[in-house]
């Protein structure tokens, strides 16, 4: 018999090991795309439809119904750190890191553009 609210459950997760196999295979497509922009913008745009999907299919329909279990699991969300989200880089991050000297650019420029986003995509005042 399940508990009232399956995200209390103690067991143990018996999906997490394939998962850590995929994400492990995943990250290996990752390095051998290295230097290779267009493919790995296929990989992310892949990922981010797989995202899409199991938003819009399994956890949507797997939502509680019950007002008590839903408001239970937003308190696990909140604090299991809240609702997974896939940053984009925005063009503007882009022309902004094309504009700088190459003595300047960083070493990795897709982590400084997934930071900047935030300030573009925030309430679009900051923007240049």
């Amino acid at each position: 018999m399940r508990d009232a609210n399956p995200h209390d459950n103690p067991e143990p997760r018996a999906w997490e090991p394939r998962l850590q196999a995929m994400l492990a295979d995943v990250d290996a497509i990752a390095a051998d795309l290295e230097d290779q922009p267009e493919q790995l913008l296929t990989l992310l745009r892949q990922i981010e439809a797989l995202h899409r999907r199991i938003q819009d299919g399994p956890f949507r329909t797997s939502l509680p119904a019950d007002r008590h279990q839903f408001f239970t699991l937003l308190q696990a969300m909140e604090t299991s750190g809240g609702w997974p989200y896939i940053p984009r880089l925005q063009l503007r991050t882009f022309l902004d890191l094309l504009e700088r000297d190459d003595q300047e650019l960083p070493l990795d420029l897709a982590q400084e553009a997934c930071g900047a986003q935030a300030v573009f995509a925030g309430d679009g005042a900051n923007s240049k």
